[in-house]
Order: C-alpha cells, then structure tokens, then sequence
C-alpha cells in the first residue's frame, strides 16, 4: 500500500516572461515609494547651506531677504489637508 503513494516533490512551472517583469516592477515600485517617503521625513535643502556659507559677512541683509518659514509640524499638515481636499 505504502509503494501506492507518490512522494515526490509537485512540478512547478518556471515563472513566465510578464510574472518575472511583474515581480521585478512591483519590487522597484515599492522602493521608489520608500525613497519618497524618507524625501518627505528627512528634506535637506543644499542651496540653502550654499547660502550661509557663501555670504558670512552680509547675515544682516541676508536674514531680512529669507521669509518666515513654518515648522515642520504646519507644513506637514498643510500637506495632509491639501491630500484631504483632492479626495
């Protein structure tokens, strides 16, 4: 009875051309929206160290020509409203 049972291992097809394409896109895709969310946590904006250490001597000048920036916390929920309105 034992010699009636097939214990080998199924055969599994190869994975077509389209589900490895299919598999390699959605993989790329989730580490693109990875790299966008850390942009958003973590924003560096180089020209603005540019700036400062281009023109140590004029801080005066420099300070009145920046505008008044928000927090982090307020633009993160200007975006988070703005996301809302779309909807």
């Amino acid at each position: 009875m034992s010699a009636d049972l097939d214990l080998s291992t199924p055969e599994v097809p190869e994975p077509t051309l389209f589900e490895s394409l299919l598999r390699y896109g959605l993989f790329l895709g989730a580490i693109f929206q990875l790299v966008c969310i850390l942009a958003i946590i973590i924003p560096t904006s180089k020209s603005h160290e540019q700036v400062e250490t281009s023109e140590p001597a004029d801080t005066r000048s420099a300070e009145q020509n920046r505008k008044p920036k928000g927090s982090v916390q307020q633009i993160r929920q200007k975006l988070k409203k703005e996301s809302k309105k779309k909807r």
